[in-house]
């Protein structure tokens, strides 16, 4: 086996053990002896480099006695098993498959003669972090469970916060409820009891008072040898107790030597640094190592961002960023620091930023320049369909429709995003796209990624299509028999013009004729590999993505940063937003009351679920249970409804059906038809424990109403007991119809690798920036990435050496994203 495959051996039953929040810990038995021999079996690998055979005895000191551990320490254990496993598929031994991938997909090429100074320094900064002066192999196991393996990581390892220690003040002036400084001589140290808990209390003087300072549940023995009387410690913590007595509770404390009083101070008279601990390490432990770590590699570190962009921007040498992120001059204002606002996290933020773009900036320069359709624009098929069209595109239709057709109009492969929040009108541009893909004798196909979505889009396009003489054509999961065997080979044979689906489109036995125009509707819902092979199913289709999730700017320029991005941010004229309120259980009869006059009055409703069955788990209301009690007890004299997702299609089918024709005037539902649900008679929408949803699931929901002419409600009923965020939520709605604002304030709320789905979220793991707080670096680092690559598309200029080496060797793993977005 090879070194990938020994790896999987190890990672499956740790990700096992890791799902759930580590329920599974103590089902996993034999893990020890599985992992040691698989380690056994990576040493006797050849070609292994000192920082793979350092995370080898890193993995053999985490799981020797593993059986016997308790189950925090096996939790902790696999933490750091799963990182270092991460860190070996990564490995040095990868780069010349990351060259060929850059390569294929950028035309980057690796530099032909690296400097001996470059290499010795990659060489440095990669080594395992326990050959450092002052950490060792116990050190090391601890730090790895911070991910920190290498001398680079832990260079890296940035802190958290910052304490202000430059003001050391006596005893007399120190501040009640404030985080303080100061020096005292050591007067008495004792052990006592409060309330049967041992206390390690102090009490430390200086010319100005008297101060007490106490440890609960301390290493009481080692704290008594180390305060005895007569010995100057200086001090930091909050201050408490009354004005006859302060306290301090179990501050943080240096002994001053007595020698030189201002030696090796890492911990006071200082702006401090404050890192993210685990059990064992502590923050003195932390900032000694790291300043040892800087003092002997600090200068190894290495950018070759262009000398003339760090000048524009006004950056600092990287080195001299790294030190002051850590030990922050004297001068610095510490909330400058604690903002992380600072000229050296600039620098490291615009680091990051830049390399992502960079690479992003190459792919798609490669994209662009891949050899796709050169599409004919206008034609006659089109003007009819905009001729026949009951309303007119709005202005924000139209411009986005002009950029797709420039697109499709140039003789390369087409790679757009539509975002447009619900009802913005996305549909109607792509089928716009569609018909000019078949007007220059191409096919074009829509995959969504739910049958219900699929049908609704296969409706509107069959209508248009048999208006225009096109030929369209449904293929789904529950086609099954001759009929899909039929469709599937007059798809094949070029007699079907577009063709509607779900994931069936990229099944090996779906074969096109001439596919042109690939459109992927609510594309994140799709793995990378299902849309890839959508694509491949042509000879370079052009394809656009569509989304009515909205996604915020920055977001969509790290995740879609190699895609080019139109937005439909118009709504069609005349569309009424909806009236969103909050109600609460006590209000239940006030809301059965409202649906009951909404449906008297010609509109429908949805009233949706979280759960389709009942559940001994949660405490929730359930769409099946719900639906008979609906029917029996509340809405006799109307028709009620059940859909869900374990439903088969034609089931589904025969349901919307009935709503659509309003023979069902209310439809209980779980979020199955969160997208693609066209019933323009709907006009109030129910959700049931709305604090269990996302803002952007919430939003989703809501969009199924105020589709036709009626004013449109939404109610969010919700329990009493719900979360600070689940009401943040809820008020969002209830203040905005606008899917942007909402995007935004979900991507607040969340942050950005929750928002997007940890499945296919396509975010890149900065080791400095956020894509919330440093958006305006952001925008600086795209700006330069990209116009270097304008000025330079294969990094060839001699200038632009080190900085293609860099990019493929520190940072190539973390561009191989996938070309589908």
């Amino acid at each position: 086996m090879d070194l990938y495959e020994i790896l999987e051996m190890i990672e499956r039953p740790v990700l096992f053990a890791s799902r759930d929040g580590f329920r599974n810990v103590g089902q996993v038995k034999g893990l020890e002896a599985l992992v040691l021999k698989c380690l056994d079996n990576l040493k006797s690998l050849p070609g292994l480099d000192a920082a793979q055979h350092s995370h080898i005895r890193l993995l053999e000191s985490v799981f020797t006695g593993f059986e016997d551990f308790s189950v925090p320490r096996k939790t902790e254990c696999l933490k750091s098993a799963a990182a270092v496993v991460r860190d070996l598929k990564a490995a040095p031994q990868d780069r010349n498959q990351i060259e060929r991938d850059l390569s294929a997909d950028s035309g980057l090429q690796p530099a032909a003669n690296i400097p001996g100074e470059l290499e010795a320094s990659f060489q440095k900064l990669s080594q395992p972090v326990q050959y450092l002066k002052g950490v060792g192999p116990k050190l090391a196991e601890l730090l790895g469970r911070k991910n920190i393996c290498t001398i680079e990581d832990l260079l890296y390892f940035l802190p958290r916060r910052y304490e202000d220690r430059r003001s050391i003040k006596s005893i007399a002036k120190l501040r009640f409820g404030e985080r303080e400084t100061f020096i005292g001589t050591v007067i008495s140290a004792e052990i006592r009891k409060y309330r049967r808990v041992r206390v390690f209390e102090i009490r430390a003087a200086d010319e100005s008072g008297i101060i007490k300072a106490v440890w609960f549940h301390g290493a009481h023995t080692y704290l008594k040898n180390t305060f005895t009387a007569g010995r100057r410690f200086i001090f930091t913590g909050e201050v408490k107790g009354s004005p006859l007595l302060k306290e301090m509770a179990h501050p943080d404390y240096e002994l001053i030597d007595e020698d030189d009083a201002d030696s090796g101070f890492l911990d006071f008279r200082r702006i401090v640094p404050v890192y993210s601990e685990t059990e064992g390490l502590h923050q003195k432990k932390i900032r000694r190592i790291v300043r040892q770590a800087l003092d002997s590699f600090g200068s190894r570190l290495l950018s070759p961002v262009p000398g003339e962009i760090c000048s524009r921007l006004g950056l600092p040498p990287v080195s001299e960023a790294l030190e002051n992120a850590h030990f922050p001059p004297q001068e610095e204002n510490i909330d400058t620091c604690n903002n992380m606002a600072t000229a050296a996290f600039r620098r490291l933020v615009f680091d990051d930023f830049f390399y992502f773009e960079l690479g992003m900036a190459l792919r798609k320069k490669s994209t662009v320049l891949e050899k796709g359709i050169s599409f004919r624009p206008g034609g006659k098929l089109l003007e009819r369909f905009f001729g026949s069209l009951p309303f007119k595109l709005t202005g924000a239709q139209r411009r986005v429709l002009g950029q797709i057709q420039a697109d499709m109009g140039r003789p390369f492969q087409m790679n757009r995003l539509l975002q447009g929040d619900v009802g913005s009108g996305k549909t109607v541009v792509a089928l716009a796209a569609m018909i000019a893909a078949c007007e220059n004798g191409y096919q074009a196909a829509i995959m969504a990624p739910t049958e219900i979505l699929a049908n609704q889009h296969y409706l509107q396009v069959e209508k248009w299509a048999g208006i225009l003489g096109l030929k369209a054509a449904l293929v789904t999961g529950s086609r099954k028999g001759s009929g899909k065997t039929g469709t599937a080979g007059q798809i094949a044979g070029g007699d079907i013009d577009i063709i509607v689906g779900t994931h069936a489109l990229v099944q090996e036995t779906m074969k096109f004729r001439r596919l042109g125009l690939a459109v992927i509707d609510e594309q994140h819902r799709f793995g990378v590999v299902q849309r890839a092979a959508l694509r491949e199913k042509g000879g370079n289709p052009d394809v656009l993505f569509m989304t009515a999730t909205p996604i915020p700017r920055t977001l969509a320029m790290t995740v879609y940063a190699d895609l080019d991005l139109s937005v439909i941010d118009e709504a069609p004229p005349g569309k009424k937003p909806i009236r969103t309120k909050v109600f609460v259980e006590k209000e239940r009869g006030r809301v059965y009351e409202i649906i009951r006059k909404e449906i008297a009055g010609g509109g429908q409703a949805f009233i949706v679920y979280p759960l389709v069955e009942e559940s001994e788990a949660l405490d929730l209301k359930d769409a099946t249970n719900m639906a008979g009690h609906l029917q029996k007890d509340i809405f006799p004299e109307f028709k009620v409804g059940l859909i869900h997702g374990r439903l088969k299609g034609d089931e589904k089918d025969l349901i919307m059906a009935g709503f659509k024709s309003k023979d069902i005037n209310i439809l209980v539902s779980t979020t199955v038809i969160e997208v693609g649900i066209d019933i323009p008679e709907a006009s109030l929408m129910v959700i049931e424990h709305a604090e269990r949803f996302g803002l952007s699931q919430l939003h989703q929901l809501r969009g199924r109403v105020g589709r036709g002419e009626k004013a449109s409600y939404c109610i969010l009923m919700t329990d009493y007991r719900k979360t600070e965020s689940a009401t943040r939520r809820l008020k969002v709605m209830e203040q905005t119809n606008d899917g942007f604002k909402i995007a935004e304030e979900d991507l607040n709320i969340r942050g950005p690798g929750e928002f997007m789905g940890t499945r296919q979220s396509g975010l890149p793991d900065f080791r400095v920036a956020n894509i919330l707080r440093d958006g305006r670096l952001l925008d600086d680092a795209r700006t330069e990435a990209f116009a270097l690559v304008e000025k330079d598309p294969d990094l060839l200029r001699p200038e632009h050496a080190l900085l293609r080496e860099v990019l493929i060797r520190r940072w190539g793993s973390k561009l191989q994203l996938a070309k589908t977005g």
